[in-house]
């Protein structure tokens, strides 16, 4: 392809009309997008870490094992993973608001459910629901920016929207280790229901619809299967979705296992573990933000491939070190570098992916956040069942880094991959799913 194409093609694609606008409703700025989306997307990573330098004390309040309190972490990606396959068809069938809206107040009332929670299974449903609820943002948000934005400037606000998503696990922590100070576990999960109660009238107030009604599709559950059917029918899509997928389990791994592998293994206490684990938000915020300024010399999928690569080799490193036995440097060192690597990866995988299918944004949001945190819910018991130590940690996260290199060679190839900055021909001459 010559330069004077790619560049009237990339004219198109800034020159493409916002769906807003389309219908005569006023396109909303950038930056408060950007804020509003931001604070959704937060709710999920909160609600799955902020509680996590509670664990052990969860586990002798409740009088229970390790295990059983962690799995209370997998029923919450459970929740956000089923969230999200049921919230992202909705949002194309009935716009994005109402959605949206529903989701976040059953995040509250679960919340609130919690902080009353008698014994750990009423806790593990409880945490289910609350994960429902906090899928709503999460899919919601990328579908939102692909109802406005497509090619670079997509990728370059999903850069800024996953510095959210990347910095919040690795902050919520550092955040429920203060909170610990001064309350309870318990305490923990009304601040979660405030957090939740504000997004709510903020949703209302400055999110405008960014579906207009001419490009929803037909609610039903024929309609939904049959997009799904058409989403699983494209071998790239699939492996991104994948690679995305594999990378998140990379962090869920450091997640879940770093509270006992820094407190039990290494002696740290709730506050030291906090601010250990915060310091990690330094290096998915260096790589995210990073990332937005490759965007403006590199494709993303070239992005893509060295992190994965990199992520990898420093994921095989921090085994290594744990397997001689080299103490705590040796585990935080290594882990730094594959959160930097997984932090300049988690963006591209998914902007490459809604890429390819605009028309029905919310449905590939959906597969691509439920695999997510899927994958994560698998991931999360894993390290406490290879025995909660450096070890441990370092087979999961070299496990993940390891499949995701195989998917990205043998199933997207990304070589083959088209220019990111093309308009997807699906908007403009494919019907929405179930208008055909």
């Amino acid at each position: 392809m010559t330069s004077s194409s790619r560049l009237d093609r990339r004219s198109r694609t800034a020159a493409a009309p916002n769906p807003a606008d389309a219908e005569g409703m006023a396109p909303p700025s950038r930056l408060r997008i950007a804020l509003v989306l931001g604070a959704l997307i937060a709710l999920g990573p909160l609600t799955i870490d902020m509680y996590l330098p509670a664990l052990p004390t969860i586990t002798a309040e409740l009088e229970t094992t390790q295990a059983a309190v962690q799995l209370t972490l997998t029923g919450t990606l459970i929740g956000l993973a089923a969230g999200q396959l049921l919230l992202g068809p909705l949002s194309d069938a009935f716009g994005r608001r109402r959605p949206l809206l529903i989701g976040t107040a059953l995040h509250v009332l679960a919340s609130i459910a919690i902080v009353v929670a008698p014994n750990v299974p009423v806790l593990g449903v409880l945490r289910v629901l609350q994960g429902l609820g906090a899928a709503a943002g999460a899919v919601i948000a990328l579908a939102v920016v692909r109802d406005l934005f497509t090619g670079r400037p997509a990728a370059t606000l999903l850069s800024r929207l996953f510095l959210v998503m990347g910095v919040a696990p690795v902050l919520a922590p550092t955040l429920g280790g203060e909170l610990l100070r001064i309350t309870s576990w318990r305490g923990v999960f009304v601040v979660l229901a405030l957090y939740g109660a504000v997004l709510v009238p903020i949703v209302w107030r400055s999110l405008p619809e960014t579906l207009p009604p001419s490009r929803r599709s037909r609610p039903g559950v024929r309609t939904t299967l049959s997009t799904y059917k058409g989403l699983l029918h494209d071998r790239a899509f699939v492996g991104l979705v994948l690679v995305a997928g594999l990378a998140m389990a990379g962090l869920f791994s450091y997640v879940s296992g770093a509270t006992f592998v820094y407190q039990d293994q290494y002696g740290l206490d709730e506050q030291q573990f906090g601010i250990l684990f915060g310091a990690g938000a330094v290096f998915l915020i260096a790589a995210t933000q990073l990332n937005a300024l490759l965007l403006r010399r590199f494709e993303p999928r070239r992005i893509l491939v060295a992190a994965i690569g990199a992520g990898t080799v420093a994921a095989f490193v921090l085994l290594a070190l744990a397997l001689v036995g080299t103490g705590l440097v040796g585990v935080v060192i290594p882990m730094c570098a594959v959160l930097f690597a997984c932090g300049l990866a988690l963006p591209n995988a998914p902007a490459l992916a809604l890429s390819r299918h605009g028309r029905n944004a919310g449905t590939a949001a959906a597969l691509l956040g439920a695999v997510q945190f899927g994958v994560g819910a698998l991931v999360s018991p894993l390290v406490g069942l290879l025995g909660n130590d450096a070890v441990a940690l370092g087979l999961s996260v070299s496990g993940a880094l390891v499949l995701a290199c195989i998917v990205l060679a043998a199933v997207v190839r990304p070589w083959s991959l088209g220019d990111v900055d093309a308009p997807d021909p699906a908007d403009a001459t494919a019907p929405a799913a179930g208008q055909a």
